[in-house]
């Protein structure tokens, strides 16, 4: 347990959760009352402060506006059944930001302000935690370069930030996904597995270019054979083939270390399930379709938790997946829905009480 630090509060005159009914929500458009912000300058973090949301003013020649230098992490809170308001494992999430701040070179955040500044700020907004299955009120720290001059180098002063949002389900359906042959989304000894807003932007253009195909995003693959599985869309993603759960492999540092991710192996090894972590061609999956043993597919990230897979398109072959009839994921999925409801025991610790 950390100790608590003394950061200023300047509350909002009257809420905006007056005017909106949580019920229904879409996914980060609505965000709650205050946000925590810190500057880093000197070699140091100052300012750390809680303040009504609102927008920034920036320079022009921002140096994140041009060079990249630009992190993010993405968290849930949830109220329990006795109206306990509670993050999903949040120590995670901030060692896998400062890996990302590491990797991107960027200063890392103490845990005192990311944590406790984290508690704080859901406190005091707490009221906007939805009450209501599959909703949840999303956290989204993130940093960025503020230096103001051109010139390609990392920069000597950051901002710090964290926002709420209410939202509903990421993806109230199962997906159709196509297996991406043409662009790449990362190689081994790039960025693939820090969570970076150059990652997400690259990703974008294969995306649409599926939607306009009839699908709902891309099975990213490697960059050398686009052979090698690697993430879908921005989730980790699992398969299941003759009772085996199989999911790409972290070594390569091409995917994300998902906190869901883990979060679901746990869960699988618990419910007796075997899992492997290793990599997987798409032959493998096409052939063991064409067999009948690939049963099922789905995706985890923090935004979908579990996101079950319809179809997956692989240039001619489109396989097809009974999602009304699947048992692993929804299993999975409900366990640790049952979790954070409190109906199963915590014994992994995953629970941040607010």
């Amino acid at each position: 347990m950390i100790d608590a630090i003394e950061i200023p509060v300047t509350r909002v005159k009257e809420s905006k959760l007056k005017t909106l009914a949580l019920e229904n929500l879409p996914f980060g458009k609505y965000f709650t009352d205050h946000m925590l912000e810190a500057e880093y300058a000197d070699g140091e973090w100052k300012s750390v402060e809680i303040k009504p949301y609102q927008p920034l003013e920036l320079d022009p020649s921002l140096a994140a506006l041009h060079y990249g230098q630009a992190i993010f992490e993405g968290i849930k809170a949830y109220k329990d059944a006795e109206g306990n308001a509670f993050v999903f494992r949040p120590y995670d999430n901030f060692r896998r930001f400062n890996k990302s701040a590491e990797r991107m070179n960027m200063p890392t955040v103490p845990e005192d302000i990311f944590i406790e500044g984290m508690r704080q700020l859901i406190e005091l907004d707490s009221n906007w935690i939805p009450s209501i299955k599959e909703h949840s009120l999303y956290i989204r720290p993130f940093m960025f370069s503020t230096d103001t001059m051109l010139g390609v180098r990392p920069s000597e002063t950051y901002k710090f930030l964290i926002i709420l949002s209410p939202t509903g389900p990421y993806f109230a359906t199962p997906m159709k996904i196509a297996v991406e042959e043409q662009y790449t989304r990362a190689a081994a000894g790039g960025v693939g597995f820090s969570k970076n807003a150059g990652n997400y932007g690259g990703s974008m253009l294969a995306a649409t270019v599926a939607k306009q195909k009839g699908y709902d995003q891309v099975l990213w693959t490697d960059a050398v054979e686009h052979k090698w599985l690697q993430e879908v869309g921005m989730m980790n993603v699992f398969f299941v083939i003759d009772n085996k759960v199989i999911t790409p492999s972290l070594e390569e540092g091409t995917i994300l270390a998902g906190v869901t991710r883990d979060s679901v192996i746990k869960v699988l090894k618990e419910l007796g399930y075997t899992v492997e972590e290793r990599k997987i061609n798409i032959d493998e999956l096409t052939e063991a379709y064409k067999k009948g043993t690939f049963q099922e597919a789905f995706g985890t990230g923090t935004a979908a938790t579990i996101a079950l897979i319809k179809e997956l398109k692989y240039k001619d072959l489109v396989m097809q997946f009974d999602v009304d009839n699947v048992e692993l994921a929804p299993r999975v999925k409900q366990h640790l829905t049952d979790i954070r409801d409190g109906k199963i025991a915590d014994k992994y610790e995953w629970l941040f009480k607010i």
